[in-house]
C-alpha cells in the first residue's frame, strides 16, 4: 500500500511516499515504515487502544486516531493543525492546555455535594474526553483567530458548568465570553472527528444559553460590521 506522509524536520517540510505492507491500523503501518524502511520517521503513540489520544493525526484532511484508523491507498497523513510541530507527526499540545487554563476548564469545588446517579449521567459524555485535540485541529475559526479558546476547552467548560459540584459557575461563564463561545461559527467541524462521540458544538450552544440567562449577549450583534463569527451570516 502506498502512503504519503508530510514530514517536518530540521526546519524543512517534505512530502515522502512510502510503500508498505497493507493490513492493520495506520499506527501499525507507521511502525512498519519506521522499523523496516525509515527509522527517522517520528510519530506519537502510547496505549494503542484508542484511550490516550496521543496518536491523533490528520488523514486526507480529517482528524483520526492512528491506532483506530484503517488506511486506504494514497492516504495523505499530516500532523494536527494549530499546534507547533516538533517533528514529523508529533505536535506540541501545550497550546491546547493553555486554552484550558484561559477558559478555566477545571473544577472549583465547594463543600461536599452528594451526586445522584441522574446528575452524574448529565455530563458523563463530556467526562469521556481523551484529550486527543482532534476537535481543536478541526476548528476553522483558529485559522483566522488564533486566540480563540476552541472547542476542546469550551466543551470541557460545559462539563464543569453543568456539574452540581461546581462552585464558580459565574466565573467560568465570564471566562468564555471573550474569544470564546460567541466566536464559534457552529459549523459542526469538531463533532464528527471526536473519537468519543462528544459534540462540542452542542456544548457551546448550551454555554450560550447559560450565558443569556446570566445576562450576557453576543457582542458581534452590535459590532456594526455584521455578525461575523457567532454562527450568523455576514450581510
Amino acid at each position: 500500500m502506498r502512503l504519503h506522509v508530510k514530514r517536518f524536520y530540521e526546519g524543512r517540510e517534505e512530502l515522502r511516499t512510502y510503500e508498505v505492507e497493507g493490513g492493520g491500523t495506520l499506527l501499525e503501518m507507521l511502525e512498519r515504515i519506521k522499523t523496516k524502511e525509515d527509522a527517522t520517521l517520528s510519530f506519537a503513540h502510547e496505549c494503542r487502544s484508542g484511550v490516550c489520544g496521543s496518536c491523533a493525526v490528520r488523514v486526507g484532511g480529517v482528524e483520526v486516531l492512528a491506532c483506530a484508523y484503517s488506511p486506504k491507498e494514497d492516504d495523505l497523513i499530516e500532523p494536527l493543525r494549530f499546534m507547533p510541530i516538533m517533528r514529523d507527526l508529533i505536535v506540541d499540545r501545550s497550546a491546547v492546555l493553555t486554552c484550558n487554563a484561559g477558559a478555566q476548564a477545571a473544577m472549583e469545588a465547594g463543600e461536599f455535594v452528594k451526586v445522584s446517579a441522574e446528575a452524574a449521567k448529565f455530563n458523563a459524555l463530556q467526562s469521556d474526553c481523551i484529550l486527543c485535540g482532534s476537535c481543536y485541529s478541526a476548528c476553522p475559526v483558529l485559522a483566522v483567530k488564533p486566540e480563540f479558546l476552541g472547542p476542546f476547552a469550551l466543551t470541557r467548560v460545559w462539563r464543569y458548568v453543568s456539574d452540581v459540584r461546581e462552585n464558580d459557575v459565574a466565573g467560568k461563564i465570564a471566562a468564555v465570553q471573550q474569544a470564546g463561545i460567541w466566536d464559534c461559527t457552529l459549523c459542526n467541524a469538531c463533532v464528527p472527528v471526536c473519537p468519543q462521540n462528544i459534540a462540542p458544538k452542542q456544548d457551546i450552544v448550551m454555554l450560550r444559553n447559560k450565558s443569556g440567562v446570566m445576562g450576557y449577549m453576543d457582542p458581534n450583534m452590535f459590532s456594526g460590521g455584521g455578525f461575523g463569527f457567532g454562527g450568523m451570516p455576514e450581510f
